[in-house]
């Protein structure tokens, strides 16, 4: 067929970018020639999230922007937000097709026979049905790949989605993901992130293990360096510190999900752990991996957090030896068990903490950063150009500056952390 163009939008988790990068790959192959967002194409696809109602808003106005600009083109809303809410998207009458957590990965079956002005296509299935991994790696950037090793969640967290949108947890066997990863390095690619819902999950299924992945993973010549994404705290084990602590390859940095300094509030949550685990995860990777980057997901406002319960979440953060906070703010999603909880949380007062918390992030990405220069690390550059310099990150998640150097674009190279600049990263001189 005559080639037609696509582009693609992805909002959410480093999970969705990697189902985009997969899902374009194989519409390429099928005749369709991917451009930017920004350019005109035949067809516009957003892959979307339902994590926040920010997240499902900025869908709508993505739909409505892409109408206004481009009437005559096709557009498709696939992914979360659609097995999630499909009546929401469907009264939007811009969009032309909506598709499932598992319907999205047959996109070109739903655009091959869909011309513009037909009535609107919508394919979704239960969310029970989706029990098949679909792989999914990302492969348009020269340094690194996000590769999914797991999907679905069967957790009961009372404020997540997540369940609803991508059914039960489940994965492949190693043997799938290492072939990837050797795929992946084959294309020059420096560093993988293994993303998923629920990494620490990895093998349930299977009777295989998270850290039986790693430590085959390990063992793939030709990739820098894996990074873990975000891990639950009750499923990151000391026995997977340990082995990231021998490890050449697994980079000295964990994203932990905390959501509340206060077990009265976690349990409400129905979160898994309570802060005493947590402190002890915290505690040990600090004692064996003395420079690794922590970061620590958090939510404020959730029902019924008083000001005892944040001022004890602040007070933990505080005490914790931790590189960085991502904080939410808690909004109501429907059909969770905290939508119909008592106790709502005053926006204003949402907004106080949340700035609290910001300030403290920040305050601990400074410390981080300062107690880092001075010595040696490994980064991995990217080919994002800004007033003459370039980027990257060290294997514990500084980030660092140089000048610009096309030749170095994609390398990984020793430097010296010198200082901070007035961007809040740190500036390197390459020794090797």
């Amino acid at each position: 067929m005559e080639r037609r163009n696509i582009a693609y939008f992805t909002l959410g988790c480093k999970l969705n970018f990697s189902e985009t990068s997969y899902i374009a790959t194989k519409l390429e192959v099928e005749g369709y020639n991917q451009v930017s967002f920004n350019q005109k194409a035949d067809y516009y696809v957003i892959h979307t999230c339902t994590v926040t109602q920010a997240a499902d808003r900025k869908s709508r106005q993505l739909i409505r922007k892409i109408s206004r600009k481009n009437p005559e083109a096709v557009i498709v809303a696939m992914g979360c937000y659609a097995q999630v809410k499909p009546e929401e998207l469907s009264s939007i009458s811009e969009v032309d097709i909506i598709l499932g957590t598992a319907e999205k990965f047959n996109l070109g079956d739903y655009l091959k026979d869909y011309k513009k002005g037909q009535p609107q296509t919508i394919s979704i299935s239960p969310v029970e049905e989706a029990i098949s991994f679909n792989p999914a790696y990302s492969g348009s950037d020269r340094t690194r790949s996000f590769l999914k090793i797991q999907d679905g969640c069967d957790y009961t967290c009372t404020y997540c989605t997540i369940p609803l949108a991508r059914g039960k947890s489940r994965s492949p066997c190693i043997k799938d993901i290492v072939l990837q990863a050797k795929d992946i390095a084959g294309k020059g690619v420096k560093e993988i992130i293994l993303t998923g819902v629920n990494i620490g999950d990895f093998g349930k299924l299977t009777g295989e293990s998270f850290l039986d992945l790693l430590k085959e993973l390990d063992k793939v010549h030709g990739i820098h360096r894996f990074r873990i994404s975000s891990i639950e705290p009750n499923l990151l084990e000391d026995n997977i510190i340990h082995f990231a602590a021998r490890s050449n390859r697994i980079a000295p940095h964990f994203h932990i999900p905390l959501q509340s300094g206060s077990d009265r509030i976690l349990k409400l949550m129905q979160r898994r752990y309570t802060t005493e685990l947590f402190q002890k995860r915290i505690y040990l990777i600090r004692k064996v991996i003395p420079d690794a980057g922590i970061g620590i997901d958090v939510i404020i406002g959730f029902p019924g957090e008083t000001d005892t319960d944040f001022t004890q979440t602040y007070e933990f953060l505080n005490q914790l030896d931790i590189s960085y906070l991502h904080v939410f703010t808690y909004s109501d999603r429907n059909n969770t068990k905290s939508v119909i909880m008592r106790d709502k949380v005053n926006p204003a007062i949402k907004e106080q903490r949340s700035k609290l918390l910001h300030e403290l992030s920040e305050k601990k990405r400074k410390l981080f950063y300062s107690n880092q220069l001075g010595k040696i690390a490994s980064v991995l550059f990217e080919a994002k150009k800004y007033n003459g310099r370039m980027s990257g990150y060290t294997e514990n998640y500084i980030k660092v500056e140089k000048l610009f150097d096309i030749d170095d674009v994609g390398s990984v190279l020793k430097v010296r952390l010198l200082n901070m600049n007035e961007n809040g990263n740190v500036n390197v001189e390459v020794i090797e």
